[in-house]
């Protein structure tokens, strides 16, 4: 049932209008004015609300957002953080996130193509995320990326918030 989610790294806003065309209320988060410029205009041109923020997804504690969240969605955002950044994304979505809560994350593989993000496994999720469950994992459909990355496998994680 649709609740409160979080679009960590939200882009252009396309997951976070479709979201709030749903039911959902939304916070969408992203580091880039560009981008969220272009997802405030489609989600003006959807006629639905969300709340957009212009900020790093590192601070997410500092941001003001309420508590018990129940989705957090990232399609493409852990995976190219450093390892403190991680940290201080994986606490700043726990705090957020109500008991029961689900993180939808998209992320490719570790690869060692120039200039790519860094990657991720299943492994350091549950480490990272360790008042969370891994309960699913899978490969993701989508068409293949273009360019370098079309080769590194991406994968879909679902996590529930213990």
């Amino acid at each position: 049932p649709a609740g409160r989610a979080l679009d960590i790294g939200c882009g252009t806003g396309t997951q976070s209008v479709y979201l709030a065309q749903n039911g959902w209320r939304v916070t969408a988060i992203d580091a880039l004015e560009r981008p969220l410029a272009r997802a405030r205009a489609r989600a003006d041109a959807a006629h639905v609300d969300v709340q957009w923020i212009n900020a790093d997804v590192t601070e997410l504690g500092a941001l003001g957002i309420e508590p018990g969240l129940t989705l957090a969605f990232d399609r493409g955002c852990f995976h190219g953080l450093n390892d403190r950044q991680r940290a201080a994304y994986a606490a700043g979505v726990t705090a957020l996130a109500a008991p029961g809560a689900i993180l939808l994350m998209m992320a490719f593989a570790p690869s060692r193509v120039p200039g790519a993000p860094s990657g991720v496994k299943d492994t350091e999720l549950a480490a990272r995320f360790d008042a969370w469950v891994l309960s699913a994992t899978r490969p993701d459909s989508q068409g293949e990326p273009s360019g370098p990355m079309r080769n590194v496998p991406r994968h879909w994680y679902r996590l529930t918030r213990g």
